[in-house]
């Protein structure tokens, strides 16, 4: 674990979490696994918040326990997890993108909560979309239900792992920490749920959802409430599904700049049928036949059987080797090399980076070094039969690997400086943005209230325009940086991928 992850890690937290998980969560990051007594007194923490901060991380995913023979409960944190909270805007923005506005909320809310059941998650969803449609409009459960049923059916959310019956129905003393489990047909198994009803508007203070003062409403024991229908299990967002997703949409993008549209709707095409039945960890998509190909084009895509043959013949030729050919039957079997593409894609990163920072000349050099492998500094090698250190060739090459990871490591520092410097212009302007906040509160109260034009135009002017223009001069930057950490990230996802699968072929 390097300098520049514990720091971005700590940044994260913090910023996600506040003071104190950050302080448990970035402990863990540099010591290892721990005892709960032990991180309390490294940390000078009480136990109350030691536990409360484990909670937290826990409920995210960011810590994992483990028990030892010993009957001792050791903390772990799990440092990459912690990183992918800088992806939780682009997992949401996918999720609009396939499933719309309610996809969108769906992951949102898992994101936020870390775990949820279906039952809350459709709740909560049908309740904010409610809030934005129009008075008199209302969005049904069913609905929501239907779409969450859809990202679980395409594993964009998955059940979380679960305490079996056994081991509750066992006479002798509980374990130390119970031991959770899933089996793999279990994790997109969505429960048969009858889930009736609409989302609710928020009321003000002093009345509920019917209108009633809150002093006319009659008091509801806990013995009153329904039971929950899915009591127990709990759904998270399978984040290793959307990296997959970025994967495929990387290498799309890749063989339409190389080729053309039509090529890359085929590869498309090819990465859609494997979507379920290809591990995101394996290095190629299952074969599939020129026939299959042809029949899951999309609708309306009006390109014959031969065009189609022939373009698979193309991808195969690249020298790219994105497409790969695996036998003859079925009109051709062909599959996606997925090492070799996110290679690719790597490769291509690091020729940016090298001609953005050393200019054309030095990223010239680069490429005939990748294209011939191995190269002496001159084009015209001398002959001698002895080995003099000045007539001695020194060959040079490129070890992607190494330069990878080393881009991969400025990159988390380049994260790790935009979000201090977004954090340095939000406390540099805080007593403005707070004005500003408080001047939109009381405009907002006004409107509901049905205030005139005039008195609305009046508490508007109670920012001055050399502060409206600060404020704009803010949004702007923080918008630049926020830009910058997203198209960072692309960088460090592709990085990441491209190490990840070159190192399980070692």
């Amino acid at each position: 674990m390097t300098q520049a992850e514990i720091k971005l890690c700590s940044l994260l937290l913090q910023e996600h979490f506040g003071e104190i998980v950050e302080k448990i969560g970035v402990h863990l990051i540099r010591t290892g696994s721990q005892p709960l007594r032990v991180i309390a007194h490294d940390t000078g923490t009480s136990l109350d918040q030691v536990k409360k901060a484990l909670c937290v991380l826990i409920q995210h995913n960011l810590v994992i326990y483990q028990v030892h023979k010993r009957g001792v409960v050791e903390y772990e944190a799990q440092c990459s997890r912690v990183l992918r909270m800088l992806r939780y805007p682009r997992y949401i923005y996918t999720a609009k993108t396939l499933y719309s506005d309610t996809g969108e909320l769906i992951v949102e809310e898992l994101l936020l909560n870390g775990k949820m059941t279906m039952s809350a998650v459709v709740k909560k969803v049908a309740d904010r979309l409610t809030e934005t449609m129009e008075d008199g409009k209302t969005m049904d459960y069913a609905e929501v239900s239907n779409t969450f049923v859809r990202l679980a059916d395409t594993h964009f959310v998955q059940r979380c792992p679960l305490v079996p019956a056994t081991e509750n129905s066992d006479s002798g003393p509980p374990p130390p920490a119970p031991t959770l489990v899933i089996s793999e047909k279990d994790m997109y198994l969505v429960p048969k749920l009858s889930l009736i009803g609409k989302g609710k508007r928020r009321r003000s203070s002093e009345e509920d959802a019917t209108g009633e003062p809150k002093a006319k409403r009659p008091k509801h024991t806990a013995d009153n409430k329904e039971p929950i229908p899915d009591d127990g299990i709990y759904w998270q967002a399978d984040l290793d599904r959307f990296h997959q997703h970025f994967r495929d949409q990387a290498i799309v993008s890749a063989v339409a700049n190389r080729m053309d549209q039509t090529s890359s709707e085929i590869v498309r095409t090819m990465l859609r049928m494997s979507e379920i039945t290809t591990s995101s960890s394996a290095p190629f998509t299952q074969p599939l036949s020129s026939n299959e190909i042809f029949r899951s084009l999309p609708v309306g895509y009006n390109i014959s059987k031969q065009v189609l043959d022939q373009y698979l013949t193309l991808l195969a030729d690249d020298p790219l080797e994105f497409v790969g050919k695996s036998g003859d039957s079925g009109g051709g079997m062909y599959v996606i090399n997925l090492h070799k593409a996110l290679g690719s894609l790597a490769t291509a990163t690091l020729e940016s980076v090298v001609q953005e920072r050393f200019g054309s000349r030095c990223a010239r050099i680069f490429r005939l070094v990748l294209q011939k492998k191995h190269l002496e500094q001159k084009q015209e090698i001398p002959k001698t039969p002895d080995h003099a250190p000045s007539r001695t060739f020194y060959l040079y090459t490129v070890n992607i690997l190494s330069a990878a990871r080393m881009l991969l490591h400025r990159c988390y520092k380049s994260i790790a400086n935009l979000i201090e410097r977004r954090q340095f212009e939000t406390k540099e302007n805080k007593r403005l943005l707070e004005k500003s906040q408080r001047v939109e509160a009381i405009i907002a109260s006004m409107q509901a209230t049905g205030a005139e034009e005039a008195q609305l135009q009046e508490i508007e002017e109670m920012i001055t325009a050399p502060e409206r223009q600060q404020l704009e001069t803010l949004k702007r930057n923080v918008n630049k940086l926020d830009a910058s950490e997203i198209q960072v990230d692309e960088t460090i996802f592709l990085l990441e991928s491209y190490i990840e699968s070159t190192m399980k072929r070692q």
